[in-house]
């Protein structure tokens, strides 16, 4: 039946309005009253402070590293140590006669202090200096496998067959690509002085060494 329509009025109705921007789909599931899903978030996409954020934990991980072998390190990077304490403890666990630098400069300076009362090569101590010219030189001794030690203190430096004589007694000289070293095989330890400073500066570092006591 025909609607009655006053004069001057349209016969044509007017759409109703719907939401802009709402899927149909959305529209069709309110109108027959199911519950409608969130819209999915947008995954961030890559940005320089995530880039950022890895290339920081990278710099950690291989700064961690590098204070591991304080010889390997660029010059002025590497901190100054104390080991009085460390020595003294390691004294006292060590069964063989530790041994410490005594008297020398002050631009000699400590980096690095370990004792280690089980490992590979059996009761191993360990203390790294820079020198004055900022070249590494160090101490380690262990009473295990003495070949190994050696092999393993020195990065594969061979024995020349000659000897320097140190504080009165004999040292085997070894020389090798990474370090070279001096050399002291006794019942019960191996001691070694290794490091990238000069021969001199070795056997200087190696008279300098005294047994460290418990109480000292």
């Amino acid at each position: 039946m025909a609607k009655d329509v006053a004069p001057g009025e349209s016969t044509t109705e007017e759409p109703t309005e719907e939401p802009a921007g709402e899927p149909t789909s959305e529209r069709a599931g309110r109108a027959a009253g199911r519950p409608t899903a969130p819209p999915a978030r947008r995954r961030p996409p890559w940005s320089w402070w995530n880039m950022t954020l890895s290339l920081a934990a990278l710099c950690v991980g291989a700064f961690a590293l590098v204070l591991l072998n304080p010889g390997d390190q660029p010059e002025g990077s590497t901190p100054t140590v104390t080991y009085d304490l460390e020595a003294a403890t390691a004294a006292r666990a060590a069964p063989y006669a530790l041994v410490v630098p005594e008297g020398l400069p002050d631009d000699w300076r400590a980096t690095s202090v370990r004792y280690q009362p089980m490992g590979e090569f059996g009761a191993t101590w360990r203390l790294g200096f820079l020198d004055p010219d900022d070249e590494y030189a160090a101490v380690a001794q262990a009473d295990g496998d003495a070949d190994g030690f050696i092999e393993e203190m020195t990065r594969g430096a061979e024995d020349t067959g000659s000897q320097q004589a140190v504080a009165g007694r004999d040292w085997a000289r070894y020389e090798g690509d990474k370090y070279d070293a001096l050399v002291l095989r006794e019942a019960g330890v191996t001691t070694v002085v290794h490091g990238t400073a000069p021969f001199e500066r070795l056997a200087h570092f190696a008279a300098a060494l005294e047994v460290r006591t418990p109480e000292s």
